[in-house]
């Protein structure tokens, strides 16, 4: 049985069926989302003329194929890299036509099946789920999430308060606060996985909190961050979204809410913010996965979060986002080709962000304004922070550029994340010097 949930449009109506039959042949099953991906291919062209983009885009929408980069077929022109994931029954007809039209190609991935497999291995998840000696190194289901930031929270009561700021679509949502208490404290917002099937985000997100509990006492740098600043972090924003993306579909994006006049589900959370909402780089169809939503701050998720960042922007000195892939460090505006007020001190702060991640692996990222680094955007969550006051906002697209694409895998964990975490110390360390 392949795998319904992975197709976006007429598949939708079925899902509930496909549900059924993943909990009934479960146990016994030895291939994760019971083998939904076999013979799956992600593949890689880049147009050369515009004949070859409309060429492109027409097959694109006959096969269905499930865009990974970018994020819009609207967004390929010529020299955009475009990578798709395409059914194992549509792979055929796809590269037959690429053949024939004479468009160079590049297969990412052979089989999506085995990639996926091989990348997650079977016996650490079985034995991931003990939180005195919780795994940072793999990653992990949106229960296990919670439970550790429980965990955290009873055990280091000093640095961490967890609390809701409201609750999803489907009931769910914790933040943790870290950081020495202090009434009078700037403060700095991270989120991660406001796209569902970015799991390096979430494992960032995680890695961050257990690198400030770890090194507080012996990193001087860490303990000035914790000492001046307040950490509001978010480690999963599309709670249900993730969780969907564990149990039925790998490569989900959207969040999960339910619109009654169509039969597709969910709205992409960083499309839904009140800033441009709808415009470039959206989409009107809730069967697409730039979907803005019926309304700005529809989604629970967003609403919750935009509340709450209202309420403490006069506090609140950066927004960092974390995303995946492309290895891109951007920041404002997304939304329009515009120099930001204060460039200079984000530019500078991104500069070194990015120089400060290098020289740990030798990983090259991107940096700049996101509409001319990657692509216009409207309604996203970086453009509505910093048009809300808040100074510092960024969107990181962490690794890699293709190679494994959704899938790092957990291997790359630890070298992404210990990357990482030198660019948000850097961040962090600017933000805390005064910056005309």
């Amino acid at each position: 049985m392949k795998c319904l949930g992975k197709h976006r449009g007429w598949a939708a109506a079925f899902l509930p069926l496909c549900w059924l039959f993943l909990k009934i042949l479960q146990p016994g099953h030895s291939h994760l989302y019971n083998n939904c991906y076999a013979g799956d291919k992600v593949i890689r062209f880049i147009p050369k003329t515009e004949e070859e983009v409309y060429a492109l885009k027409k097959i694109s929408h006959q096969l269905k194929v499930d865009l990974w980069q970018p994020s819009s077929i609207s967004y390929v022109s010529e020299g955009t890299v475009t990578d798709v994931h395409i059914p194992q029954n549509g792979s055929r007809a796809l590269l037959a036509f690429l053949q024939e039209a004479n468009i160079q190609y590049k297969i990412l991935i052979e089989d999506l099946q085995k990639t996926l497999e091989k990348g997650s291995n079977l016996q650490t998840q079985r034995n991931r789920r003990s939180l005195s000696g919780y795994n940072y190194e793999v990653y992990h289901s949106l229960e296990e999430i919670q439970n550790w930031m429980h965990h955290l929270n009873k055990t280091h009561s000093g640095l961490i308060h967890m609390f809701s700021i409201g609750r999803s679509y489907e009931g769910r949502s914790f933040i943790l606060k870290l950081g020495r208490r202090s009434r009078l404290k700037r403060a700095v917002w991270i989120d991660c996985g406001i796209h569902a099937r970015e799991w390096i985000g979430p494992a960032f997100c995680q890695w961050f909190v257990k690198e400030a509990l770890l090194t507080y006492k012996s990193d001087p740098t860490m303990r000035k961050m914790l000492n001046h600043l307040y950490f509001y972090i978010m480690p999963v924003f599309n709670v249900d979204g993730y969780h969907f993306s564990w149990t039925s579909d790998r490569f989900w994006r959207k969040t999960r809410s339910r619109n009654s006049r169509f039969r597709c589900r969910g709205v992409d959370a960083n499309r839904n913010w009140k800033v441009k909402w709808c415009d470039e780089g959206a989409s009107m169809h809730p069967c697409d996965d730039t979907y803005c939503g019926p309304f700005p701050e529809s989604e629970p998720e967003v609403k919750a979060v935009a509340n709450f960042l209202r309420k403490h922007r006069k506090h609140i000195r950066a927004y960092l986002s974390f995303h995946a892939y492309a290895q891109m460090l951007l920041y404002p505006y997304s939304y329009k080709y515009a120099t930001i007020p204060n460039f200079s001190c984000v530019e500078s702060a991104a500069y070194k962000a990015v120089n400060a991640l290098q020289s740990v692996y030798g990983v090259r990222y991107r940096y700049g304004p996101a509409s001319t680094t990657l692509y216009v955007s409207s309604g996203s969550s970086m453009d509505w922070a910093y048009k809300n006051g808040i100074p510092y906002a960024f969107a990181f697209e962490l690794r890699d550029t293709g190679h494994f694409g959704f899938l790092l895998p957990e291997m790359l964990i630890k070298p992404t994340c210990t990357e990482t975490m030198l660019a948000v110390k850097n961040i962090t360390m600017h933000l805390l010097k005064k910056c005309p």
